[in-house]
């Protein structure tokens, strides 16, 4: 069954998307230090709401330098994912850029190597890690699916939008079904910079979310869709989601 939640990138969004009532949250786990002092007032959140949450970690310090990655990033992705645990969180996004048009090939295995890491780490703690698309075509996410049997992926149609003449959503979806174990729903126009990631509402772009619901349907997929758009937003696009997969099942 399909489960649609928000997604909540501060303590305030956090307490204003528990009042909306969805069955998880999706929250922003950047520095170890502000998500420990939080882990009180969540477990009383989720305690009050009734809904559980997934995680959605950092962006790498420097994506093409493996040293600092290695160094940085993944001690503190450590520390996000022993948190992730005390709150029985099951399922994270990750970001970890592997764009094949711009990544140097020479430094690929130490990043795959450092991946590799952190899925197993997260393994150990009941965690699934899911590779959020961010640039990448489905060609750029090969090497990781080949290199790393229990790595999941975030399939964003938002991000699918840009720097493409078409949605990239397609190739994974027929490329990579079976690893698409979580969706980010939001719209955009279209664009080839990080500031025409508008996280729209469904509806106010030029993504075809109707069609890449029904084709996510109609291949079986049945778990989790957080919309990333602004909390106010969150009912309409919950509806369209709705009106989408209802139309799917007939």
């Amino acid at each position: 069954m399909i489960t649609i939640g928000g997604r909540a990138r501060s303590l305030e969004e956090i307490l204003t998307v528990s009042q909306l009532g969805y069955p998880f949250m999706e929250i922003s786990f950047n520095d170890p230090d502000v998500v420990s002092g939080w882990i009180p007032r969540l477990m009383k959140i989720r305690e009050t709401a009734g809904c559980r949450y997934l995680a959605h970690y950092p962006n790498e310090d420097h994506p093409l330098n493996p040293d600092i990655l290695r160094e940085r990033f993944l001690p503190r992705i450590r520390k996000l994912m022993d948190l992730s645990q005390r709150l029985d969180i099951t399922k994270a996004t990750l970001h970890f850029w592997m764009d094949r048009r711009w990544l140097p090939m020479e430094i690929l295995p130490q990043k795959l190597e450092i991946l590799s890491q952190i899925v197993k780490y997260g393994n150990a703690r009941g965690i699934t890690i899911c590779l959020e698309n961010l640039s990448e075509r489905a060609d750029s996410f090969a090497p990781a699916f080949e290199a790393i049997d229990n790595l999941k992926m975030t399939l964003d149609i938002g991000h699918a939008q840009l720097l493409s003449r078409q949605n990239t959503s397609w190739g994974f979806l027929e490329k990579y079904f079976p690893r698409i174990a979580h969706v980010h729903a939001h719209d955009n126009r279209g664009g080839k910079n990080v500031d025409d990631d508008l996280h729209l509402a469904l509806g106010e772009g030029i993504v075809d979310y109707r069609a890449i619901i029904k084709s996510l349907w109609a291949r079986g997929y049945d778990g989790t869709i957080t919309m990333e758009v602004k909390p106010q937003d969150m009912p309409r696009t919950k509806q369209l989601l709705e009106e989408c997969l209802r139309q799917a099942a007939l």
